[in-house]
Formats: C-alpha cells, sequence, structure tokens
C-alpha cells in the first residue's frame, strides 16, 4: 500500500476514457484564453509581419476567430487612444504586445509594459492610451465575438456637464 494517497490506479488508466477529459480544440475558460493569448505572443512569426502604423487612427486587424470569439491585434502610436468604452456582452483578455500603454479607469491608471495582460468582465469600463513616446502593439481576445463597444463619458466630461446643468437650471 502507497503511504502517500489511499488511491491507487489499477490497469491501463487509457481503458477508463468516460472519466478523462477530453482534449479541448478551442479555448472554453477564462485561463484558456489568458493561455491562446500567451501562445500568439509568444509566436511574434504570427502577428509582427501584419503590424501596420496609421497617424490618423487606431489601426487594427482580426488575427483569428474560433467558436464565440475573435483575436485582434491593433497598433498605437503615442497618443493615440480608445476613448473610455466598455465591450457590451464580451469578456476580455488584452496582452501588451510591444511597447506600453496606460489603461484608465475609474480606480485610477494602470501602466502595462510588454507582457502585461488584463482581463475583463462584460460592463468594465475603461480607456487604453499610449501615453509613450513610442509606438505599442496590442492583442485582444474577446470571448464572445465583440459586436457592441458602447462609449461613455468620462469622469472629468461628466462632472463638467453636471456643473453646467447646475449654473444653467
Amino acid at each position: 500500500m502507497n503511504s502517500d494517497s489511499d488511491l491507487q490506479i489499477a490497469g491501463d488508466l487509457f481503458e477508463v476514457l468516460h472519466l478523462l477529459q477530453p482534449a479541448r480544440e478551442h479555448p472554453a475558460t477564462v485561463a484558456d484564453f489568458v493561455g491562446l493569448a500567451r501562445s500568439i505572443a509568444a509566436d511574434r512569426a504570427q502577428w509582427a509581419p501584419l503590424v501596420q502604423y496609421d497617424a490618423t487612427s487606431r489601426w487594427y486587424h482580426r488575427l483569428r476567430t474560433g467558436p464565440g470569439y475573435e483575436v485582434w491585434l491593433l497598433s498605437w502610436v503615442p497618443g493615440q487612444r480608445s476613448g473610455l468604452h466598455d465591450h457590451g456582452a464580451s469578456s476580455g483578455v488584452l496582452t501588451v504586445l510591444e511597447g506600453e500603454l496606460s489603461e484608465r479607469t475609474e480606480r485610477g491608471t494602470r501602466a502595462l509594459a510588454a507582457g502585461a495582460q488584463r482581463v475583463f468582465a462584460p460592463g468594465y469600463v475603461h480607456e487604453v492610451v499610449n501615453d509613450s513616446l513610442e509606438p505599442a502593439v496590442s492583442l485582444h481576445v474577446y470571448y464572445p465575438g465583440l459586436t457592441d463597444m458602447p462609449m461613455h463619458q468620462s469622469q472629468s466630461a461628466l462632472s463638467t456637464a453636471a456643473a453646467h446643468d447646475v449654473v444653467t437650471a
């Protein structure tokens, strides 16, 4: 008897297939989507040749789709920003591939260097900005695929609007 455990496996484990988890063809959990983003980030040859920079607007390219999810590649030149927004019914994983981005929320600003990842739930409101002097590239995985990206007024804009309403009322 094994003193480390009371459980012992007799025979060939692969003969009890009904007890084994099937291998997943596509991601299904938050950890799976984070892993997908990390594996794409690690395969620079897959995404780097596609990156373009546009001084007039953020550049984006849908890199991959799967059952219920999509993967987007974005580039950011210095000063570009997403605007304050959420992702509707989609959850997501944001991964910085190159450069540095800032994420702004009502709780403050977070610097995201290359390799940083942020996981967010549906309805999470944030703004992503390239505050640096160098371009940046990011990868975004959305589940379900992104169909809505409502824009929000910033807190300062809301405060200004509220103050204006009080003054003119």
